[in-house]
C-alpha cells in the first residue's frame, strides 16, 4: 500500500452560477467521505481543495492509499442453544447462516463462544480484503452523483446515441488521477483520463493533458487560462474590483452574493470599467442599481458619500488586447435596462398613491378570510389597526399619521416599477410618496413598515414606521393562524417566522412597553369587526384622496363583508410560536436554555422587559443561595401542582405550630414586599437578589415541617404559605428552571 494525491474531476456544460458554489462544496465533500468510508483516506482531511468553474467540478484529495488494509469483521451468528444441538454438532439453521457468509461446516469449530447480554452466543471472524482505490473512489463518485443538491436535473443522450442520462448539464469529461495514474473509474456514460479542456477562447491548447494530480491547477492556468479554484477565483476578482474603483477614486458596491454568482460566470475574470449617461441619475439610485446587478450582473460604482456615480464595473471572462470593443458592448447593453427603469419611473409617477388604492378590490389576499379576503379590506385592518396602536403610543396626532401611512403603505404593489423589480416594494413607495410631498414621517414608514425583512435588517427609524410595521406584521400573524396557516416543518409561505421575529426585534430592541396580548387582540378584533372595512372604506378614503386628483375618486364604495371562522386554540398556538422564536433568538445571543427557559415561561407580555429579566437571572444565578432556592421552588411547584382544587394563599398565623414555619412566614412578610417593590419599580436584579435571604428558612422549613398533616386545616394552611413563597419567588422568572 501507498499514498498519492488524487485529483477527480468531471468536465460538464456550463452550470447553473447560483448553484455552483454549493454543487462544488458538495461534490468534493462526498468524494472525500467517500474515500474515508472505504478507509483509502486515513489522515484528518487537511489540504484537501475543491475546485468548480462554470465547466467543472473537481477536488483534490492528498494522502490517498491505492488500497485500503484488510481488517477482521466478527459476525454474531445465532445463540449457542440455536446453532449447536445437545451433541455440540451444527444445527441445520447454523448452516445456513454460515453459508450465506461464504463458509461452510469447516468454520464451525473456529466459532467463538461469547456472553451476549443473558445469553451465550456464535460469532464467526472473517478477514475482509480491504477495497482497491478504484472500487472505493467508484462507489464515492457514484453517490457524489447521485446526492448532489440539485434543483432540476435535465436529461439528455449519451455518447451511444441511445442511452440517456440526468445529471444538472451534460458531461463531457472524467479525470481520476492518482499521482500519475489513471484510477478506472466510470460515471454518466464517461471513462476516466486524464485529459481535460480549458477556456473555451483563450485556452493556449485544444486538450490540456495532466502529468498528474499535482499539476492539475498550474497546467489549467497556464496551459487553460482557466482559474479552476472558485475561492481563488473569487479573490481575483473581488482584488481587481478594488483595484479598478479606486483608479476611479471610487468604491464598489458590496454584494456577497453578487461576487458568488460573477464568479461562476468566469473562467478567467477580467475587471473593466463602464459608464452611461448622467440623465439616468434622476431615477432613484435603488432602481438603477437593482437592474444593473440583476440583470447584466455589473457592479455599480458609487462615491464617498454612497451616492451611485454614472460608472460601473464589469467583469468579463475574456482579456482581450484592446478592450473598447468588450466596454463598448456593455454599455450598448445597459442603456435600454436604464431607459426602462427611467420610463417606469416617469410613467409612475403621473399616478398618485392613493388613485391606486381602488385596484386592491382586485386582488385576493386570502380566500379563508371570509368575504373581505381582498387587498383593499386587509389595508382597512392595517389602517385601523394603526390607529388603534399610534393612538396608545402618541395620542391622536401619531394615531392620524399611522393610519395615513399604513393605508398607502402597499400602494406601491400596483406600480410599473414593483412590478418589474418586487424588490423594491416600499422603497418605492417611499420615493413616490415624497414626490408627491407627503411628510417624511408618512414616506418613510412606507419603505420601513416591511422591516426587519432579514437577519440583520435595520429596524423601522420613526415612530409612524414602527407602528405600521407592528400593525402590519400582527395582522398577518393572526390572520394565518387563525384561519390554520401556520408554518409546518420547512414550509413558511407566509412567511410568518419571519414576522414574528420583526415584531420581537421592534419591541425588544426599541424598548416599546406595548403587550403582546393587547397587540394580538387589537388585529383579532380589526379582522372579526364584519362590519369594519365598509365603515372604514369612506375614511380611508377621504384621508388619501387628498392627494389625489379628482379622476381618482371613487363617490362611494360599499364592501360587502364576513368573519372569518377561526380554528380553535390559535391565540395561544400564535403566543407559543412566538416566544418559540423569541426563544431560539436569545439562545443564539448568548443565553443558556436554562435563563432563557426560567423567564419565558411566565410569558411575559411586555417582551421588551425580557433582556432585563435575564440579566437579573443571571445576576441571581452566581449567588451561592440560587441552586438551593431553585430546588427548593421545584419541589413547592410539584407539591401544589398535585393538590386537587385550588390552593389559597391566605395563611392563618393562629395556625401556624411549628417553629420553621412560624420563621419562614416571617421571612416571607418581610422579604415580599422588598421584592414586589422592586419588581413593580422595574428593578428586576434587586427583586431577585431579595429572596436569598429565604434560603434558610425554607431549608428549615422542609426540614421541620410537614406539608401534608393528617389535620385537614394544618394542611391547607401550610400549602397557603407555600403558594404565598411560590408567587413570591416567580414573579420575575421561574427559578425553579435553574435546578440542576
Amino acid at each position: 500500500m501507498m499514498t498519492k494525491n488524487l485529483l477527480v474531476e468531471l468536465f460538464v456544460e456550463e452550470l447553473p452560477p447560483k448553484s455552483l458554489k454549493m454543487l462544488g462544496e458538495a461534490f468534493a465533500e462526498k468524494i472525500l467521505n467517500g474515500l474515508i468510508k472505504s478507509q483509502l483516506k486515513l489522515r484528518d482531511p487537511q489540504g484537501v481543495e475543491i475546485f468548480a468553474s462554470p465547466r467543472r467540478l473537481g477536488v483534490f484529495i492528498p494522502d490517498v492509499l491505492d488500497r485500503a488494509s484488510d481488517r477482521t469483521e466478527s459476525v454474531k451468528l445465532m445463540p449457542v442453544a440455536v446453532g449447536l444441538d445437545a451433541n455440540g454438532q451444527a444445527t441445520p439453521a447454523l448452516l445456513k447462516k454460515l453459508a450465506s457468509l461464504g463458509a461452510d461446516a469447516s468454520a464451525v469449530p473456529n466459532l467463538k463462544r461469547t456472553m451476549d447480554g443473558k445469553a451465550e452466543a456464535l460469532f464467526f471472524d472473517s478477514v475482509v480484503k480491504g477495497a482497491t482505490l478504484a472500487e472505493g473512489l467508484q462507489m464515492a463518485l457514484d453517490e457524489a452523483i447521485a446526492r448532489l443538491p440539485i434543483a432540476k436535473a435535465m436529461t439528455y443522450q449519451m455518447a451511444d446515441g441511445w442511452s440517456s442520462v440526468n445529471f444538472v448539464r451534460p458531461a463531457h469529461g472524467l479525470i481520476a488521477l492518482h499521482g500519475a495514474e489513471i484510477v478506472p473509474t466510470a460515471v454518466l456514460g464517461l471513462t476516466a483520463g486524464r485529459e481535460t479542456q480549458g477556456h473555451r477562447f483563450e485556452a493556449s491548447v485544444d486538450k490540456v493533458m495532466l502529468k498528474d494530480a499535482d499539476s492539475y491547477e498550474a497546467q489549467l492556468e497556464n496551459e487553460g487560462a482557466v482559474i479552476p479554484s472558485f475561492a481563488k477565483r473569487r479573490a481575483e476578482i473581488a482584488r481587481q474590483l478594488a483595484a479598478a474603483a479606486a483608479k476611479e477614486n471610487l468604491r464598489p458596491i458590496e454584494d456577497e452574493a453578487l461576487l458568488d454568482e460573477v464568479t461562476a460566470l468566469v473562467e478567467r475574470p477580467n475587471v473593466l470599467v463602464g459608464q452611461f449617461e448622467r440623465e439616468f441619475l434622476e431615477v432613484p439610485q435603488e432602481c438603477l442599481i437593482l437592474t444593473m446587478k440583476a440583470n447584466q450582473k455589473y457592479f455599480p460604482l458609487l462615491d464617498a458619500n454612497g451616492k451611485l456615480t454614472n460608472k460601473f464595473l464589469i467583469v468579463s471572462n475574456i482579456r482581450p488586447a484592446d478592450a473598447s470593443l468588450v466596454i463598448g458592448g456593455n454599455e450598448r447593453v445597459v442603456r435600454p435596462r436604464l431607459a426602462d427603469a427611467k420610463f417606469f419611473f416617469d410613467q409612475d409617477r403621473k399616478k398618485s398613491l392613493s388613485s391606486r388604492l381602488k385596484g386592491f378590490h382586485k386582488v385576493v389576499y386570502h380566500n379563508k378570510l371570509g368575504v373581505a379576503n381582498d387587498m383593499f379590506s386587509r389595508l382597512v385592518r392595517v389602517s385601523e389597526g394603526a390607529g388603534v396602536i399610534g393612538n396608545r403610543v402618541g395620542g391622536e396626532p401619531l394615531s392620524k399619521q399611522a393610519r395615513l401611512a399604513a393605508a398607502l403603505a402597499k400602494a406601491d404593489l400596483l406600480t410599473d416599477m414593483v412590478g418589474e423589480f418586487p424588490e423594491l416594494q416600499g422603497i418605492m413607495g417611499r420615493y413616490y410618496a415624497q414626490y408627491e410631498e407627503l411628510p417624511d414621517e408618512i414616506a418613510f414608514a412606507i419603505e420601513d413598515h416591511y422591516k426587519p425583512r432579514f437577519a440583520g435588517d435595520a429596524l423601522p427609524r420613526n415612530q409612524v414606521g414602527i407602528i405600521v410595521a407592528l400593525a402590519d406584521k400582527f395582522e398577518t400573524l393572526v390572520g394565518m393562524f387563525g384561519i390554520g396557516e401556520k408554518p409546518t416543518g420547512d414550509k413558511d409561505p407566509f412567511a410568518l417566522r419571519r414576522q414574528a421575529l420583526g415584531i420581537i426585534r421592534i419591541l425588544t430592541e426599541l424598548n416599546i412597553s406595548l403587550s403582546l396580548d393587547e397587540l394580538i387582540k387589537n388585529a383579532q378584533a380589526m379582522l372579526e369587526d364584519s362590519g369594519l372595512a365598509d365603515r372604514a372604506a369612506s375614511d380611508l378614503l377621504d384621508r388619501v384622496w387628498r392627494h389625489a386628483s379628482e379622476d381618482a375618486k371613487v363617490k362611494k364604495i360599499s364592501i360587502e363583508t364576513s368573519t372569518p371562522a377561526f380554528v380553535n386554540n390559535w391565540f395561544e398556538d400564535l403566543q407559543q410560536f412566538i416566544f418559540d422564536r423569541f426563544a431560539g433568538l436569545l439562545r443564539e445571543q448568548g443565553f443558556s436554555a436554562q435563563e432563557v427557559d426560567s423567564v419565558l415561561s411566565l410569558r411575559p407580555q411586555l417582551l421588551n422587559e425580557v433582556p432585563k429579566r435575564l440579566a437579573a437571572v443571571r445576576a441571581f444565578a452566581a449567588l451561592p443561595e440560587a441552586a438551593a432556592l431553585a430546588a427548593a421552588n421545584k419541589r413547592v411547584g410539584n407539591i401544589l401542582k398535585k393538590v386537587e382544587g385550588a390552593v389559597t394563599d391566605k395563611v392563618d398565623t393562629s395556625l401556624l405550630q411549628e417553629a420553621a414555619e412560624q420563621a419562614l412566614h416571617q421571612a416571607l412578610s418581610r422579604i415580599a414586599p422588598k421584592a414586589e417593590a422592586a419588581f413593580a419599580a422595574g428593578d428586576y436584579t434587586a427583586s431577585l437578589q431579595a429572596l436569598a435571604a429565604l434560603r434558610a428558612p425554607v431549608d428549615a422549613f422542609f426540614d421541620n415541617v410537614m406539608v401534608n398533616a393528617e389535620d385537614e386545616k394544618l394542611r391547607a394552611n401550610r400549602l397557603a404559605l407555600l403558594a404565598q413563597l411560590h408567587r413570591a419567588m416567580n414573579r420575575v422568572a421561574d427559578i425553579s428552571k435553574l435546578a440542576t
